[in-house]
Parts: structure tokens; C-alpha cells; sequence
């Protein structure tokens, strides 16, 4: 059975999405830390480390939430993403 997705919620995705960049920063965060902590640089770098993972879930908020609002103007034109569905036994 073939489904149709007309509208996606972007206030909802971009939520999504930045909460999910914020925990994806963290083991880049770790790294960043380990660096910072063996060339002496942790003052400099505390400022770094905070701004980081906050910068990029707030970039991931924006992006989605933008793509979120432009496939809901492209799909009401041309039709949203289409897939196939099947039954499976529960």
C-alpha cells in the first residue's frame, strides 16, 4: 500500500532534530574537552565547550525547522515523499 506524506510538523521536527544535534555534540564535546585539558588551554576552552553543543542544536533548530516549512510548500504542489507500507504479524 503506497502512503503519502502531505504535511510534516516543523515546529515538532525542528524540536526533534536539536535535541538529537545536542546529544550527538556531546562525544565531540568529550573530545574537544580532552584536547583542551592536555594543552593547557581550559579556560579559553570552557567558553568553547558550553557554546558548542548550544550552537549546533540551536543550527539544527533553524535548518529543520526551515526544511520542515519548505516541504510543506513543495508537497502541497507537487506531492510529499512516497512509500510503501506493509502488515506485519504483532
Amino acid at each position: 500500500m503506497k502512503k503519502q506524506i502531505q504535511r510534516v510538523s516543523p515546529m515538532q521536527n525542528a524540536k526533534m532534530m536539536a535535541a538529537l544535534y545536542l546529544v550527538m555534540s556531546l562525544p565531540v564535546l568529550a573530545i574537544m574537552w580532552g584536547f583542551a585539558a592536555t594543552t593547557g588551554q581550559a579556560g579559553v576552552s570552557a567558553v568553547i565547550l558550553v557554546a558548542f553543543p548550544l550552537g549546533y542544536a540551536l543550527g539544527g533548530f533553524i535548518f529543520t525547522l526551515a526544511a520542515a516549512w519548505l516541504y510543506n510548500l513543495v508537497a502541497s504542489v507537487v506531492g510529499g515523499f512516497e512509500f510503501t507500507t506493509k502488515e506485519i504479524a504483532g
